[in-house]
């Protein structure tokens, strides 16, 4: 037992090796591991007491537990089985399938990340761009929800943009889960949205493991009182209006509401607008060719990257206006399935139609579209007379119960900074006291009318059938 044994050094220094990493991987990282999680515990304690919806345990609950609970579900399980005999594969493999759409859709959350990074961002983002009007949530209406109930912002979807501008809305009072779809799944921007507690989705994906993997995680998170946000329009808008609803991720939430067993489910209309939506060009030129595919090339990219960075050196650059958001009533999913048992057989297109009403109701008029509507009417105006029609349109929508959204400050004229980012962009051509409309933009101006043209009754028929 006391005997020198003598050995290689090669030998040692792969004895030490095989040491070091069982010492690590039995006693140094779990010992790391349960002090950094109790570090994040206590931080989430105290931020709890200032949010107005506390973290729930399962967006801290660990990602691997998640997984597990996820493809063990006894739904997940039966889709498992009906896979592998649908597709001739051995049961472990049809497993493993499922585990990987769960990885893929699981999220990180980093309550770190979320609340000292992510809303810092969002912030010096939307106003970076923006000059930002945001409507504080009504605190009778958000007083009122059963702080038991699960909170679900339903959104109308114009630019990537709403993501920044609503986790700013709601960031004081809760974390907010989103779907986001395959553009983001890039390295390294798929690691930061996760960390954000966002979760990705295929679209388009009619398989039906995949669906009942993801229906599962979403109706898990709903029960268990996770704050989301859903845009039901399943996409960008190409058009410039509010669409029609799709019913895919509010039939996860509604097909498996109990009124007698499960918490309350709240929606929250909410809707944007914007004086200049970023990748404006890019939807309309997809939404004229009848193809929802953005080719947005690298080179595209770089160039105006390379341009805005230029004005903002040269001290050149101006903002794009206005970027507003507006809140709604909100509508409990109790209530509504105890008013309206009519709707028993399909309640979710009736809720989710209702929802659509409501976000409709509330989006923002801004200058941009304004104006746009104005020359959508009139291809061709003096500016002199731009003023009149201007204040006349808005009084009209006013007193019809829109949302007005104007500079506040005397300051800034709302015609005149509606004029000036049309000009600029060359959507009006100004030609001495006269403005008219450059038809080689006719549908960058009619995409911006048609985002409050809902409010003027006739409006969306007048514009569609080409009688401007």
């Amino acid at each position: 037992m006391t005997q020198t044994v003598e050995l290689p050094i090669w030998a040692l220094v792969l004895i030490l090796a095989f040491a070091a990493v069982t010492f690590a991987s039995h006693f140094l990282f779990p010992s790391v591991r349960w002090f950094i999680r109790r570090r994040m515990e206590k931080a989430v304690a105290r931020l709890n007491e200032r949010l107005t919806r506390p973290i729930e345990p399962f967006k801290i609950a660990r990602r691997h537990d998640m997984i597990q609970r996820l493809i063990y579900d006894p739904e997940v399980s039966k889709a498992i089985f009906e896979h592998a005999k649908r597709e001739g594969v051995p049961d472990n493999v049809a497993f493993e399938t499922a585990r990987r759409y769960a990885r893929e859709i699981v999220p990180r959350f980093s309550a770190f990340m979320y609340f000292s990074f992510a809303i810092r961002v969002a912030k010096f983002l939307s106003k970076g761009f923006y000059r930002v009007r945001i409507d504080e949530l009504d605190e009778a209406a958000i007083d009122g929800i059963d702080p038991e109930a699960t909170v679900v912002f339903v959104m109308n979807h114009r630019s990537n943009m709403d993501y920044v501008l609503v986790t700013w809305l709601a960031g004081r009072r809760s974390h907010l889960s989103y779907a986001v779809g395959e553009w983001a799944r890039v390295w390294p921007l798929s690691a930061l949205i996760r960390a954000m507690g966002a979760y990705f989705i295929r679209r388009k994906s009619r398989n039906a493991l995949y669906r009942k993997v993801l229906e599962r995680y979403i109706q898990t998170a709903v029960r268990a009182g996770t704050t989301q946000g859903v845009f039901p329009e399943g996409g960008l808008s190409l058009t410039g209006a509010v669409g029609e609803p799709k019913l895919g991720l509010i039939s996860y939430v509604v097909d498996d509401f109990d009124p007698k067993e499960d918490r309350d489910v709240v929606f929250i209309p909410v809707a944007l607008n914007y004086d200049r939506v970023i990748e404006d060009r890019v939807l309309v030129g997809a939404g004229e060719a009848g193809v929802r595919k953005f080719r947005l090339r690298a080179y595209d990219v770089i160039r105006h990257v390379v341009a805005h960075l230029f004005l903002r050196v040269t001290g050149r650059f101006k903002r794009f206006g206005y970027a507003s958001v507006s809140v709604g009533e909100p509508l409990s999913l109790h209530d509504f399935l105890k008013q309206h048992p009519e709707v028993a057989d399909n309640p979710t297109k009736h809720l989710a139609r209702r929802m659509m009403a409501r976000i409709r109701a509330e989006v923002p008029v801004l200058p941009v579209p304004v104006v746009a509507t104005l020359f959508s009417r009139t291809p061709q105006m003096k500016r002199a007379e731009v003023a009149g029609h201007f204040h006349k349109l808005v009084h009209e929508m006013r007193e019809r119960g829109a949302q007005i959204h104007m500079p506040r400050s005397p300051r800034f004229d709302p015609v005149e900074q509606g004029l000036e980012l049309l000009l600029v962009r060359r959507v009006l051509v100004e030609e001495g006291e006269v403005v008219r409309v450059n038809e080689a933009e006719r549908g960058l101006l009619d995409y911006y009318a048609r985002s409050i043209g809902h409010l003027q009754p006739g409006f969306v028929e007048q514009v569609e059938s080409g009688a401007t």
